[in-house]
């Protein structure tokens, strides 16, 4: 057997199902299997092709879409994909799409269904993972595409159709459409619609030899089926379905309002998660992911007002930001080489800890291998961490005021100094080390060699379990974040500057959370990063079981409302902040904003209990 032969072996049996077969077959597969190389974008087949071979990954990833492009699956090394259209010869039911450079070990129908026959293991497996495949389509359609689907019309059609006067020529029209960037022309009068005129119709008319001097009267349809700012998307795609059309007219009151197009139902769709993500996978410089990464807050703003948890928005953004930070790496090695030792690319803060709003900058670092030679390596994570910065500065994600990011040299250490930095804050906690301890505890790797990330964070961990000093301080600073609430439970507003006349929701109540659950987690060595999760895992250990539901629960309520406010902002135009107008409440969400702020207020009260704060 070949050293190559021998290496594919050794890598079959390393992964299911492949690893179940007997040695002799296994020996011998190698032998009997042939190996393409692919490209990323390319794709290796679509719904309805034929396909003969049973796919295995060598290395790379490959997407999984349905008949809808719906993303329902994203395979890497080892894990196969072909299988289900071998057995009955059938077309397949899914697109496979490279989403990086791939190598795919291939076996030919006749080879696996002689392997099959003798090892019925294989069936078995993949008959699992195919069902698997389709729980997760009619999970994805039933669920995300179906809610999207119920969308109004007038949320999302385009307000200002273009339009032309049904006596232009036809050559005016075409002019028209060009200028405008459109695939449509609506003929209204006075915003009375009598027909429109589609760049599918011109195209019609250029085949057949038609005179373009002619009116637009001539080939427009008159009288066009229409809908209204109620109707619902899906009802829409039904209409257009039945109508064999790409193009409806929205009409209020007997006027012209708006126009759809089949396309912009498409991207509705890709307004899902999934679809984001994906989507930035396949973007290739900062400019193009910018153009991804902005439709992120409207993303979120349609699942606040679609009454999504603030857990839901937050984790929908951080999977946003992740994305974007992963294809940024991913294109600076791809411009700057294979990094020299390994490292791993760490966000902290919000991001780290999944909690981010439509108002969050970045903050990230890198851990290093203890490999690392600043002399010979130095000078390429400069680069490449300058490029994501930067990068994710472009695409919306605002560079850091405070500089903790890891394009600023402090923050690119070695498994070995990160440690020891750890252990001084926590030995040693002056001013600069608390700020750093608040922000760096929410520690977690997004890419590259992740154990490096889990080693230094288990270690720092493990060291402030016992912290008694440190914990004291962190007590200490989350007691003084106190709620903007008064006497009699009346609200402390800020009297001047541009929030005059709010308050901040944040600084006195989520910050405040936040940093209980961080210091609650520290003194309980629990090792989760985002607040709901440290609270419930330190319930009964760090923090009473009432109180971490409590805090639950008011945090719950102030970044839900946070969030409701900041998309507010954003449809009007404004920049999102944490700063709300009680004025503009209804009684019963002061109410329990008053109440939420009394479940802070109680809480750091009894942090004095608990921990030394006032011997600091």
């Amino acid at each position: 057997m070949t050293v190559e032969l021998e290496e594919i072996q050794n890598f079959l049996s390393n992964h299911m199902p492949y690893s179940e077969l007997d040695s002799a077959t296994l020996r011998t597969l190698p032998g009997r299997m042939d190996m393409i190389y692919v490209r990323r974008g390319d794709l290796i087949f679509q719904v309805g092709d034929s396909n003969n071979y049973c796919h295995i990954i060598r290395s790379g990833a490959v997407d999984v879409l349905d008949a809808d492009g719906v993303l329902l699956d994203r395979r890497e090394a080892g894990r196969s994909f072909g299988y289900s259209t071998l057995k009955d010869n059938t077309a397949s039911l899914y697109t496979m799409l490279a989403v990086e450079d791939s190598l795919l070990l291939r076996i030919p129908r006749e080879v696996y269904l002689e392997l099959a026959a003798a090892n019925p293991i294989l069936d078995s497996y993949f008959s699992t993972q195919s069902a698997r495949i389709r729980q997760a389509a009619s999970k994805l359609r039933d669920s995300s595409s179906a809610d999207v689907l119920r969308t109004k019309l007038g949320e999302f059609m385009i307000t200002d159709p273009a339009q032309i006067d049904p006596n232009e020529t036809i050559q005016a029209a075409a002019a028209r459409m060009q200028e405008v960037n459109v695939s449509s022309l609506l003929i209204a009068p006075n915003f009375e619609l009598q027909g429109i005129i589609t760049d599918r119709d011109l195209r019609k008319l250029v085949a057949a030899g038609g005179s373009i001097d002619r009116p637009v009267s001539a080939i427009m349809t008159p009288n066009p089926i229409f809908a209204t700012p109620d109707t619902l998307a899906f009802e829409a795609m039904l209409m257009m379905a039945e109508r064999g059309i790409h193009h409806l007219p929205v009409v209020d009151n007997a006027k012209i309002v708006g126009v759809i197009a089949s396309a912009d139902i498409m991207r509705l769709l890709r307004h899902d998660p999934i679809y984001l993500t994906a989507d930035l996978s396949r973007r290739n410089s900062p400019e193009e992911l910018q153009q991804v990464y902005s439709n992120a807050a409207d993303v979120a703003v349609r699942f606040i007002e679609r009454g999504a948890s603030a857990e839901e928005v937050t984790a929908l953004l951080t999977v946003a930001a992740d994305a974007l930070a992963r294809r940024l790496l991913k294109l600076g090695e791809e411009k700057f080489g294979a990094p020299p030792v390994p490292y791993c690319f760490v966000v902290v803060g919000s991001q780290g800890r999944r909690g981010m709003g439509l108002a969050s900058d970045q903050d990230n670092c890198l851990v290093l291998s203890d490999s690392y030679d600043p002399t010979q390596h130095a000078e390429y994570f400069e680069n490449l961490t300058r490029y994501v910065c930067e990068g994710l500065d472009k695409a919306g994600q605002v560079l850091c005021p405070g500089d903790m990011m890891a394009m600023t040299p402090q923050w690119r250490m070695t498994v070995s100094e990160w440690i020891s930095t750890f252990r001084t804050w926590i030995t040693a906690p002056e001013p600069d080390a608390l700020l750093h301890s608040q922000t760096f505890f929410d520690f977690r790797g997004i890419y590259g060699s992740l154990e490096l990330a889990e080693q230094v964070h288990a270690a720092a961990v493990e060291m402030a379990k016992g912290a008694g000093r440190m914990h004291a301080h962190l007590a200490a600073l989350a007691s003084r974040r106190e709620p903007p609430l008064g006497f009699f439970r009346g609200f402390v507003l800020d009297r001047s500057g541009e929030y005059a006349n709010t308050l901040d929701v944040k600084k006195g109540g989520i910050a405040a959370v936040v940093q209980m659950a961080r210091l609650y987690a520290l003194a309980a060595g629990v090792s989760e990063v985002g607040t709901i999760a440290r609270l419930q895992a330190s319930a009964g250990n760090g923090v009473s079981e009432q109180g971490a539901s409590d805090l639950v629960d008011a945090y719950e309520f102030l970044f839900t409302m946070s969030l409701r406010w900041q998309a507010d902002q954003i449809r009007a135009g404004e920049k999102a902040s944490y700063h709300v107008d009680p004025a503009k409440l209804s009684k019963m969400e002061r109410e329990h904003l008053r109440d939420a702020f009394q479940v802070i207020k109680s809480m750091q009260t009894a942090l004095a209990t608990k921990f030394p704060v006032r011997s600091i």
